[in-house]
C-alpha cells in the first residue's frame, strides 16, 4: 500500500508548467455551489482573500486532512479570524469518476465532514480546475484582495497520506494567509502539489 501511495505521489508531483503565474491575476470564474448559489470569484475582489481547495473525499490524502480535522480547523480559523477570508472547495471530478458529486451529495458530504468552507463549488466539466492547472486533491491556491494569485501548490511540506505526519509539517496555506494579513510577501509562493490526481474527463 505504501509503495502504491509513493507511486501516486511521484506521478502527481512531477514538475510541470504552471497554468497560472504566481503574482498575476487569478482567472475569474462563475460556479454553482452545493447550496445552489451562484459564486463569482471577481465578486470578492477588493474585499476578501480567497482560498481555493480542490476536493475529493475518496482520496487518501484528502482523508488525511479531513479525518484528522486539520482542514476544517484551518478553514474555521482563518474565516473566523476577521481576516476577510473566503474558502471555496472545488470538486472537479467528472461524472462517473471518483469524487464526483451532484449538489445534494456534495452538501450532505460537506455537513457530514464538518467542512467550514464558505462554499463547495461543482465543476464537473473541469473548467475551473483546468484554468488553474489543478492536478491533485488537495491542490491549494491563495488569492489576495487585489485578485492576484500569491500561493499555489501543496497544503503542507509533508507529501504523505499519514495523519501522524501533519504535526511538524510546514503548512504553506497558513503561512501564505498570515503573510497576506500582515502585508508581507509570501515566503514560499509555490510548491509542487501532492495527492491524488484530479479526476477530469
Amino acid at each position: 500500500m505504501k509503495k502504491m501511495l509513493a507511486l501516486a505521489i511521484l506521478m502527481v508531483s512531477m514538475p510541470a508548467a504552471w497554468a497560472v503565474e504566481t503574482g498575476k491575476a487569478a482567472p475569474d470564474f462563475t460556479a454553482v455551489s452545493s447550496e445552489g448559489k451562484t459564486v463569482k470569484l471577481s465578486d470578492y475582489k477588493g474585499k476578501n482573500v480567497v482560498v481555493l481547495e480542490w476536493l475529493n473525499y475518496g482520496c487518501p490524502f484528502v482523508k488525511k486532512h479531513y479525518e484528522s480535522k486539520n482542514m476544517q480547523k484551518l478553514q474555521a480559523d482563518y474565516i473566523a479570524k476577521g481576516k476577510n477570508v473566503v474558502w471555496l472547495s472545488v470538486i472537479s471530478s467528472a461524472p462517473g469518476k471518483q469524487g464526483h458529486s451532484d449538489a445534494k451529495q456534495a452538501e450532505a458530504d460537506r455537513k457530514k465532514m464538518g467542512s467550514a468552507a464558505t462554499a463547495v463549488l461543482l465543476d464537473e466539466k473541469g473548467e475551473i480546475g483546468k484554468a488553474y492547472g489543478a492536478k491533485t486533491t488537495p491542490h491549494m491556491y491563495v488569492i489576495n484582495k487585489e485578485g492576484n494569485l500569491v500561493y499555489q501548490g501543496a497544503i503542507d511540506s509533508n507529501p504523505s497520506a499519514d495523519q501522524a505526519d501533519i504535526k511538524g509539517a510546514t503548512n504553506y496555506v497558513a503561512e501564505a494567509l498570515n503573510a497576506v494579513a500582515t502585508g508581507k510577501p509570501v515566503k514560499t509562493a509555490q510548491t509542487e502539489a501532492y495527492g491524488c490526481s484530479v479526476k477530469y474527463n
